[in-house]
This record gives C-alpha cells, sequence and structure tokens, in this order.
C-alpha cells in the first residue's frame, strides 16, 4: 500500500500562536467573564434560579462554585443537552453548576449539526472544547473484550475531552469539534457493571492486565480526571469499584485532578498517568497538566490508595527521540519513591494517526502535524471501523519498539513492560 500523500506544503499559518494554545488553560480573567445568557427553558430542564435555590438549600448538593482546576480548563458558555439527560438527577447537578451557560435542546447529544457538523468549528477547535459542554442518555451499554491494559471495556460515562491532543483518537468520528459529552444515566452503567462483574466470578488465571483481579477500561473515550471536574460520574465509578473485591476499574488520564484523592478507592482503581518526552507534549499535549506534574503525583495518588501505572504514550518518532525517551525514563527513575516502582506497570504504543485528524488539525494547529504527519515514515492502514490510519511502516516500527524496550532496560528496569506496539 502507497506512504499517504504529503500536504504538508500546503499547511496554512497557525490561526494563533502555541503560546496562545498553552495559555488557553490559564485561570480565567475578570475581563473574561462567563456568558450572562440565561438556559433556555425546555419542557424538562429547570431554570436558573430553580437550579441555585436548589443547590443553596441542600448542602450535600454538587458545589456551585469552580474550583481552580475547573475554572483553569473549563469556560462553559453554553450546554447542549438531551431532554431525558437535562431533567436527570446528573444532569440537574451540571446545570447548576454552570448556571449561566446558555442551554439548547438537541435530540441527540451525536447529531448536533451547530457543533459537530460545523466545519467552521475547526478554528476554534481548542475554543470549543473550554467553551461547550453536551449531556446525554448513553443508550448502548455493552462491556467488550480487550486483553491489553484491562480485560474489558466497560461503557462510559463520557465521550470527548476538554484538553486538546494532537493525535487524539476520540475525535476521528465526531466532526469538527470534540467537546465533552456527559452521560447522566451513571446509575445504569454501573448497574451494568455490577451485572458483568458479578457474572465473571473470579478470575481462575494471572494475566498481562491483573494477576487477581478483572480490570475494567472505564474511561476509554475521555479523560477521567477531567470528567471529575464537571460531575460525580467518576467518583461513582471509583465508589462501585471498591465494593467489587473481584474488579478494578482502570482509567488513563493527562490531568493531575487532586480533588480525586479524597475518594478513598482502596486499591480498587488503577489510574495510569501517560507521559512522553515534555518537549513533545508541550507541542502536542494541548491543555493537559505538565509532564513533570503528572509524574509527581504518582506517590500522591498511591499513598491515597489508588494504584499507579504508565502509558508510554505516544512514542513518536522524530530526530534524537531516543535521547529524549531516555532522559524521561531518568526522570521516572529520579523522582519516583520506592514504592511506587514497586508496583508499577507501563504500556508502550507507537503512534498511529489518521487522515480526518490530519486535516482537521491543518485547520487549527498544523506545527503539530510536522511530528505526526510524516509520509516517509508511514504506512497506510485500514482500521477495523473503516478509518484511514496511518502508522509507522513495520520494520521501522518493530525497531522502534525493541529499542524502546532496551531503553527501559537501562534506564527505569524495575518499570514492568505489560505491552509495547
Amino acid at each position: 500500500m502507497p506512504p499517504p500523500p504529503d500536504h504538508r506544503g500546503d499547511r496554512q499559518a497557525s490561526l494563533f500562536p502555541l503560546d496562545d494554545l498553552i495559555d488557553a488553560s490559564e485561570p480565567r480573567t475578570t475581563s473574561e467573564p462567563h456568558t450572562t445568557s440565561e438556559p433556555r427553558t425546555t419542557s424538562g430542564p429547570r431554570t436558573t434560579s430553580e437550579a441555585e435555590s436548589e443547590a443553596e438549600s441542600d448542602p450535600c448538593s454538587w458545589p456551585a462554585a469552580p474550583s481552580p482546576d475547573a475554572d483553569r480548563l473549563l469556560r462553559i458558555r453554553e450546554i447542549h443537552a438531551e431532554p431525558e439527560a437535562a431533567v436527570s438527577p446528573r444532569g440537574r447537578e451540571i446545570l447548576a453548576r454552570f448556571p449561566r451557560a446558555r442551554l439548547i435542546e438537541v435530540d441527540s447529544h451525536w447529531r448536533i449539526p451547530h457543533l459537530h457538523g460545523n466545519e467552521g468549528n475547526v478554528q476554534r477547535w481548542a475554543r470549543v472544547k473550554a467553551e461547550t459542554l453536551v449531556l446525554g442518555v448513553r443508550k448502548s451499554l455493552t462491556t467488550r473484550p480487550n486483553g491489553r491494559s484491562a480485560d474489558w471495556i466497560a461503557p462510559g460515562a463520557s465521550n470527548g475531552c476538554a484538553m486538546a491532543c494532537a493525535y487524539c483518537y476520540v475525535p476521528r468520528r465526531k466532526g469538527y469539534a470534540n467537546p465533552i459529552t456527559v452521560f447522566t444515566n451513571v446509575d445504569r452503567i454501573i448497574a451494568h457493571l455490577e451485572r458483568h462483574v458479578a457474572e465473571q466470578g473470579r478470575k481462575a488465571q494471572p494475566n498481562q492486565c491483573d494477576p487477581a483481579a478483572w480490570v475494567y477500561d472505564v474511561g476509554e473515550n475521555g479523560d477521567c480526571s477531567v470528567d471529575a471536574l464537571i460531575s460525580d460520574n467518576t467518583a461513582d465509578l471509583i465508589r462501585a469499584f471498591r465494593s467489587w473485591p473481584t474488579a478494578k476499574a482502570s482509567f488513563a488520564t493527562k490531568f493531575v485532578n487532586r480533588d480525586l484523592l479524597r475518594l478513598d478507592p482502596r486499591g480498587r482503581t488503577r489510574i495510569r498517568f501517560s507521559v512522553m518526552p515534555p518537549q513533545d507534549a508541550r507541542l502536542l499535549d494541548i491543555r493537559t497538566s505538565p509532564v513533570p506534574e503528572r509524574i509527581a503525583a504518582a506517590a500522591d495518588f498511591l499513598e491515597a490508595g489508588y494504584e499507579v501505572h504508565f502509558n508510554l504514550s505516544p512514542v513518536v518518532l522524530r530526530p534524537d527521540w531516543e535521547a529524549a525517551w531516555a532522559e524521561l525514563l531518568r526522570q521516572l527513575d529520579d523522582v519516583l519513591p520506592p514504592a511506587v516502582k514497586a508496583q508499577a506497570a507501563a504500556e508502550v504504543i507507537l503512534l498511529t494517526h489518521n487522515r480526518g485528524l490530519h486535516e482537521i488539525n491543518l485547520g487549527w494547529h498544523p506545527r503539530a502535524e510536522e511530528l505526526l504527519w510524516r509520509p516517509e515514515l508511514q504506512q497506510a492502514k485500514r482500521s477495523q471501523n473503516g478509518d484511514d490510519n496511518v502508522r509507522y511502516r513495520s520494520g521501522m516500527k518493530g525497531a522502534a519498539v525493541q529499542r524502546l524496550r532496551e531503553l527501559i532496560a537501562a534506564h527505569a528496569p524495575w518499570l514492568t513492560l505489560r505491552y509495547a506496539f
């Protein structure tokens, strides 16, 4: 199969400097307030005054005031909501959390022409993630086998993300915008998982996912740490798994949310901090926590009762990539205490990119594509769902995986490698 065409010569200049992309995650100032538009009243959702009144009368309700972390990432100005999601208990909590956001009723969280069908949103890619939220009801509750980092992929409580990693696979099917969609029927998701866990019984044989517990990835299409800034969905999942002795929750994250330290997971939730060389992350991991902060947080999360693992991903092949990864591994070795090292495991994932996402990135962050779209190194690959993906050529990819194994053995020999591909 021929390599993908090289569109780098067609690339337009950045719509705004990279520093502006990074600074978009800084705290909101008084010169940039929330919109004062009142939520649109539909047949079901509450008015702003009703939401504020309920939040004030219930001291245990979900807090109306944003945390500093939420304020840094989220400036929600409009909420697209399915009616059933808006009137649900979880939906009401979220609407109370953003009382000044404009509420827009939609028939389906998947089909929002103004959002997903609007090509002009590419130029506002990061801003849409900060200012827009979608509330929906998850219809399909299917747990499917995995066998890599988890035994099972659980039906997620969200889709999309407020962060803007240039290589993320989630927006490939969502059109020209990819903000967070929160599914408000988390109670049904948990009930489904409880039945599934019970059906499995005890794990008979150890495997690469875990020696004793069935591991469920609960954040395949989002980041649970960021979701926890919006609602209690992540907290509800962590609380559920701590009562199931034969199972563990697992999710990968690029965001350090220290509010999660208070949830007492009792060893039943595995958090996987995704890391890459900081110089790559600065260009590719837009609106995320800095890599050194993710590494430094590992000890605190372990002490709080989480199992702490790592994702070494994506590995982007560029000049001096080996030296950059060696430096990162040495940093892990220097910073992490013995207790973290004793239980740590990792996954190595080389970059897979996508033609459609490449075209979107050219519209908002073309500098990222200078690293991600390398036709001279990549080959086309049709995915199982029909996407036109590209990955590093077979011989090159195999050699890079072997080199990463050697670097881990040399600089972080304590790090168990679950798999690499």
